[in-house]
């Protein structure tokens, strides 16, 4: 048999609830795999192994629980966890423990997941590189001396390396599809409201979004089936059941190749690579049209919410690192009429798009505009001789995409010529979730990129 860590989500399902392994067997090997690998890479920054056994004890003596009974996962160290550290990455939470778990961490436990520990991240998800003063950086598992992406780049490096066959990740700005395309995995950023959060400070703010990452687009569709669903607590969550059908193909549907977004500086290997995807598309019958699509209206808005948003719920905090209090310092700056010019900027962009989706059935683009840079930098400033005037701007192929309240997922999509890894954005209709999966699905069939593990 594969070494059970090297299996997906779905195999140790099936295997757990024919007996065939058990769940002590199944977390007593990812805990084996995350004593090997993970000091080289740090990407589970608190682990909770003896409470892990316990559980999955528990899982072998009782009846199944739920669709992950007796599964492992890791969650994102900015989710509350009952019991367990959970630090935002923040030094100023170094030490808090939670006494109530997150809707979705609540989600999967109830569906038999088991809870290893906690995965990396910036302080309070600040940024496309996984670096804190509480636990340092996160290394790419396909070369060490490069970034894991972020913020959810714990989550990436843990799932790449065999230490989770799932792990919740969450995006506002690309934390979670810049890290899956670093990193060689799968994630999806859902429609707004298809996995509902909670909060009593910003429960309108549809920018940031929690979803699954996994190994494979099945895995992906198996915890969304966890994750998503209606929640009066949150004032747009989903009342539509979610379900997909993975199988069938790409063949007749019309699809839009966006090479740059309008414009954005793009690194040639990302580029290729990029474009090889849409040609593969081209192979399985879709309709592939190249498309000059202007998005530049989404980077005013987007910034103006983030800043509202963080001035809104960091301000009152004192000792912030770098990034958070730059944010913050842009959110005390914006008044009434930038958040009016954000909101006319948005519904006009969504209005446009709405059109654009009528004539097209999937956006297939860049994640990332870079492959994985070196983990000491703390950000791109520079791409293709093109200088960059702050931390924000090399996200922009992933954040533009966050104001266009669509889903869209980062699948694998080939490497550099120095092995690393680049990922495909495929961006579908606002509350079409389940074809952005069936896309992402066929192109994973056909390429097999994924199941390219690191070294490690």
């Amino acid at each position: 048999m594969t070494e059970l860590h090297c299996l997906t989500a779905t195999e140790m399902v099936r295997l757990l609830m024919a007996r065939e392994v058990s769940a002590v067997g199944l977390m007593r090997a990812h805990l084996a795999r995350i004593e090997q690998v993970n000091p080289a890479v740090n990407a589970i920054v608190t682990l909770v192994a003896e409470r892990a056994l316990e559980a999955a004890a528990a899982a072998d003596a009782s009846e199944p629980k739920g669709p992950l009974h007796g599964v492992p996962v890791a969650h994102k160290d900015l989710v509350d966890t009952a019991g367990i550290r959970t630090t935002y990455g923040s030094p100023l939470f170094k030490d808090n423990v939670p006494a109530k778990d997150d809707l979705l961490v609540e989600r999967l436990r109830n569906a038999g997941a088991i809870a290893v520990g906690k995965t990396n991240t910036p302080e309070f998800g600040t940024g496309s590189h996984t670096v804190n003063e509480v636990f340092g950086a996160t290394r790419n598992p396909y070369d060490l001396s490069r970034s894991a992406g972020g913020s959810s780049g714990g989550a990436a490096a843990a799932l790449a390396t065999g230490m989770v066959p799932l792990a919740d990740g969450s995006d506002m700005g690309g934390s979670l599809r810049n890290p899956a395309s670093f990193c060689n995995v799968v994630g999806l950023r859902p429609t707004p409201g298809r996995v509902p959060d909670i909060s009593d400070t910003a429960a309108w703010y549809t920018l940031a979004v929690s979803g699954p990452m996994a190994r494979t687009v099945e895995d992906l569709a198996l915890m969304m089936s966890v994750m998503s669903g209606f929640d009066p607590r949150s004032p747009y969550s989903i009342k539509e059941p979610f379900a997909v059908d993975l199988d069938g193909d790409v063949r007749g549907l019309r699809m839009a190749f966006s090479p740059d977004l309008g414009g954005l500086p793009v690194d040639r290997e990302t580029a290729a690579v990029t474009a090889s995807a849409a040609k593969v598309f081209e192979r399985l019958g879709a309709h592939v049209e190249q498309v000059d699509l202007d998005l530049s209206d989404a980077d005013d808005a987007f910034r103006i919410y983030r800043a509202w948003y963080y001035a809104l719920s960091f301000g009152e905090l004192r000792g912030l690192g770098a990034n958070t209090a730059w944010n913050v310092e842009q959110g005390r700056k914006v008044t009434g009429a930038d958040l009016a010019r954000a909101e006319k900027l948005r519904s006009g962009l969504y209005q446009r798009m709405a059109a654009f989706f009528d004539r097209y059935d999937v956006l297939v683009a860049p994640v990332s505009q870079v492959p994985p840079f070196p983990v000491e930098q703390p950000y791109v400033d520079e791409i293709n001789g093109v200088k960059l005037p702050d931390y924000l701007t090399w996200m922009r192929s992933a954040y533009w995409i966050s104001v266009l309240h669509a889903p869209a997922a980062s699948v694998p999509a080939g490497f550099t010529t120095t092995g690393l890894p680049v990922g495909v954005q495929i961006v579908g209709r606002p509350f079409d979730d389940a074809g952005v999966l069936r896309v992402a699905h066929a192109f994973e069939q056909a390429t097999g990129y994924g199941a390219r593990r690191p070294a490690l």
